[in-house]
């Protein structure tokens, strides 16, 4: 098999998440399996939950629900035993699970990753392309936090394999890379000498997925090719990223009003308080006509943030007693939530992610929104769209399309690794959530929803009035058409907008929708 440069976090986590993300396995045929059929057989999972291999000290306090783990000795088999029968109760194909030994797997991480529906979709994707593990420390830290080892690049892949192409998305405010001006559009050509965009070699690959997705702080020395064509050598060295999910927020005026416009791209903890500042800061330039909304690289997160967001955008007289989100778990009904627990409403208040709960949230009061989007827009910012439709708030899509991740989780810990398995399907106020294969700016434009294909642009600044997806959205407003496809030379020789829809590799709990038991 060729080898493909994927991202380290991943590749680590689990080999068949790499394949699919590097598209090595779609259209594959599905594999079979016994079904596990064995939920009469199992004990219930809190006969062995905080049984460790190695307990952490008794003082040892969770920082979500301010209490102690509770860990005690155990052993592989009371771990994966908690792990197969958590599986049971709550997966929401639990009836697909093979009927696998746990003796087979030396360890509970490594048994968890093979307990998932081997299903096929119709579109030949696997049903389940989203189950993941992660240490429990490094998710409090990013969850909590936004932090990540890194250099503060959001690089976008239009081709993993040779010739490999990784261009510069976004940097992140007050990093390395952005003192070191690397900026959107640069690309990668070398990493300590080695050939990035056409080595085949496995231990040179090797090197450049330690180098471009470090799990240590070492030094690596990388040279970008810039849109002018020159070419600039930095050293870096990794460092704890803290992350800036909202940049970017401004108002533009037109001959039809004021357009506001913010980067979103996390719905992590910190982005409560930096949206609510973005919102109140568009709000003090006196009243919008409309929003744009750029989530194109945004993976997911929190679902109450989104939540509170939607409500931001669309205001109290559209949203009071709506249903930002249902969602439907397995036949038995796992964590017992009534329909009233089951349903999150439009966050009138902040939820105390980052900000002190219970405060009224700004609102925009918008009937229209314009999202730009593509592949990297992703579960929790793919319910934004969906909740906003489902209370009949026009949302008109520019750009790609979104990943389709209507699916989500109640993160699971258990002996110090923090578990994730699709557990549920998140519907808007009208039922609906079947967007598996993404919400499609062009079929839904087909369908008599508005909305514009477009592809990615790196030639120019996210926010800029001339980047490939904010103008078709400035001149919808005008026009209420999508412009033709343009593209310069340089871009089409870059192959940014006539190329494939770029791939982010980002760490998983960027790419999900998570729910908070309440």
């Amino acid at each position: 098999m060729t080898p493909v440069l994927v991202s380290r976090g991943t590749r680590l986590r689990s080999l068949s998440a790499v394949l699919i993300a590097t598209g090595l396995m779609a259209g594959c045929g599905g594999g079979g399996g016994t079904s596990a059929g064995t939920s009469s057989m199992l004990q219930p999972s809190s006969a062995f939950a905080a049984q460790c291999v190695a307990p952490r000290p008794a003082s040892t306090i969770d920082p979500f629900t301010r209490l102690p783990y509770g860990d005690r000795a155990g052993s592989a088999s009371t771990e994966k035993s908690w792990v197969r029968s958590w599986i049971d109760e709550t997966y929401l194909w639990y009836s697909e699970v093979p009927n696998l030994s746990a003796a087979s797997y030396p360890d509970a991480v490594s048994y968890f990753d093979v307990l998932m529906t081997p299903a096929i979709t119709a579109s030949g994707k696997p049903k389940d392309q989203f189950h993941f593990t992660y240490g429990t420390p490094e998710w409090v830290a990013l969850a909590q936090s936004g932090v990540e080892l890194g250099y503060g690049i959001e690089f976008a892949a239009t081709s993993v394999a040779p010739p490999r192409r990784f261009v510069v998305a976004f940097t992140e405010p007050d990093t390395q890379a952005a003192s070191s001006n690397i900026t959107r559009g640069d690309e990668l050509v070398t990493v300590d000498g080695v050939d990035f965009v056409n080595t085949n070699d496995p231990s040179e690959i090797n090197s450049l997925n330690d180098a471009v997705f470090p799990s240590s702080a070492m030094s690596h020395t990388f040279t970008f090719r810039t849109l002018g064509g020159a070419t600039r050598t930095v050293t870096l060295t990794p460092a704890n990223v803290t992350r800036t999910p909202v940049q970017n927020v401004k108002v533009m005026i037109t001959a039809t009003g004021k357009v506001g416009y913010l980067q979103f791209n996390d719905h992590i903890a910190t982005s409560e308080a930096q949206l609510i500042a973005a919102i109140t800061q568009l709000n003090a330039s006196g009243p919008l006509t409309d929003l744009v909304l750029d989530i194109r690289y945004n993976g997911g997160g929190y679902l109450d943030i989104a939540s509170e967001l939607a409500y931001m955008i669309a205001g109290s007289a559209r949203t009071t007693g709506k249903t930002f989100e249902r969602i439907a778990f397995n036949d038995k009904n796992p964590f017992g939530l009534t329909a009233g627990q089951a349903t999150t409403l439009f966050h009138a208040s902040t939820q105390g992610f980052s900000t002190t709960p219970g405060q009224a949230l700004p609102t925009l009061g918008l009937n229209r929104v314009f999202v730009l989007t593509g592949a990297g827009t992703c579960s929790a910012s793919e319910s934004i769209i969906n909740s906003l439709r489902g209370i009949d708030v026009q949302v008109v899509q520019i750009g790609g399309t979104t990943c389709g991740k209507p699916y989500g989780f109640f993160p699971a810990e258990n002996c110090g690794t923090t578990y994730f398995a699709i557990q549920f399907q998140g519907v808007n106020h009208k039922g609906f959530g079947e967007y598996a294969d993404g919400f499609v700016p062009a079929s839904a434009a087909a369908n008599g929803v508005p909305g514009c294909a477009v592809a990615d642009d790196f030639t120019h600044d996210l926010g800029d009035i001339d980047e490939a997806r904010l103008a078709p959205a400035l001149g919808y407003r005008a026009t209420g058409t999508c412009p033709p496809a343009t593209s310069s030379s340089r871009e089409a020789a870059l192959s940014l907008r006539s190329g494939p829809e770029p791939t982010l590799f980002r760490t998983p709990v960027r790419e999900n929708r998570f729910y908070r038991q309440r």
